[in-house]
């Protein structure tokens, strides 16, 4: 027997993850960690997809990039049905509507195109990861605090009785696992997402920081928009790469196949005391929260400031972004209105994942690393 045998080659990958979503937050971050070379279940090969060209600031992964609209069954089904070495799907990923019927209508879509196309075709899939989010405990923004559950929020709380889609990408997700035996699924539900991507609808960091240099530019002070509960009470937040750090995880390891984890970052702090960092890393004057005065709307401060910011991309030689793209100020607004919606992680504790990140720590590098890829100065 020749040495040179192919069986007697060791296969160049161990494991190949498919991640729909790859420009959104979590998305980058998993595109980033997957090839590095001590990543659990490496080597890995990388396929990411998403909608749009791919970006500048995603050129540097070493994944093989997709563009296809997962909305579209036969675009989903001819772009990814071919791709038969698959064994770990992340699904990162979602669409925004105006309603949350709507949403539970498009994002089941995508995500059972997803499936249709990928479970049938790659004989190899070992674990699908669907990452929704804390809205599992709160419902939908516009049913904020109207039926939640009381927190700090644990994985068996029962569902409650509002429309919410990360309910319609269960179900679908349990259904569909059902078509391959041995095919294993894991959750994960993740609060307000500190990372890097430019292009996601719920980045609460790249709107601040293009919040924090318009102020800047501008002369104005940096004034908390939101509520003085959410200036005052403790909050908790999910860092992007611990989140992928925790999906990874859950793939590969016995202990995380067929469950629900919560993912934050395992520590608190009050938004008065980010708010004095953040002025900080923009040398921006800290407005800090207006006793006195009604709360800013970010959607209507910000809704003539396009040109504002075409101005500052210019002259500080920025990526080429337009607001809309860089800043979600809808989010900012919910997000920054909300207190108190802690999470426990003593169930992925137990299960196995110690992971945790220093909040304050965690904000400082994700606003660097939005200024070192020249997103903002």
């Amino acid at each position: 027997k020749k040495l040179d045998d192919d069986e007697d080659v060791p296969p160049k990958y161990q494991s190949v993850a498919l991640i729909i979503g790859v420009t959104g937050i979590v998305g980058n971050s998993l595109a980033e960690i997957l090839p590095m070379s001590d990543t659990p279940g490496g080597p890995w090969k990388v396929y990411g997809v998403a909608r749009r060209p791919r970006p500048q600031w995603s050129e540097d992964h070493p994944i093989e990039y997709i563009r296809c609209d997962i909305l579209d069954p036969d675009e989903t089904i001819s772009k990814l049905g071919g791709i038969q070495d698959v064994t770990h799907l992340f699904y990162v990923t979602w669409a925004s509507r105006p309603t949350e019927l709507e949403n539970c209508e498009i994002n089941g879509k995508m995500f059972k195109n997803v499936l249709d196309a990928v479970i049938p075709n790659s004989p190899s899939l070992q674990h699908v990861c669907l990452q929704t989010g804390k809205k599992h405990y709160w419902g939908p923004f516009q049913l904020y605090g109207q039926a939640s559950h009381d927190p700090p929020y644990h994985e068996d709380l029962p569902r409650l009785d509002v429309p919410n889609f990360y309910y319609t990408l269960e179900d679908i997700l349990f259904e569909s696992v059902k078509q391959k035996e041995g095919l294993t699924w894991s959750v994960h539900r993740p609060g307000v997402i500190f990372g890097f991507s430019p292009y996601s609808l719920m980045n609460l960091i790249g709107a601040l920081c293009v919040y924090a240099t318009i102020c800047k530019h501008e002369g104005l002070p940096l004034k908390f928009p939101g509520t003085k509960e959410a200036w005052d009470h403790y909050y908790d937040v999910s860092d992007a790469n611990l989140i992928a750090e925790q999906e990874i995880w859950a793939a590969v390891v016995p202990y995380g196949k067929n469950e629900a984890f919560n993912i934050s970052n395992g520590d608190v702090f009050k938004w008065k005391h980010l708010w004095k960092v953040l002025a900080e890393q923009f040398e921006v004057e800290n407005g800090g929260f207006d006793e006195g005065g009604e709360r800013l709307n970010m959607v209507e401060m910000m809704k003539d400031k396009g040109g504002v910011w075409d101005n500052i991309v210019r002259e500080n030689g920025l990526v080429a972004t337009k607001l809309e793209e860089v800043a979600a100020w809808w989010f900012v607004d919910a997000m920054l209105g909300i207190e108190g919606v802690l999470d426990t992680m003593n169930k992925s504790k137990e299960h196995g994942f110690l992971g945790f990140r220093n909040s304050k720590s965690s904000f400082i590098s994700w606003i660097q690393k939005m200024k070192d890829y020249k997103i903002v100065p």
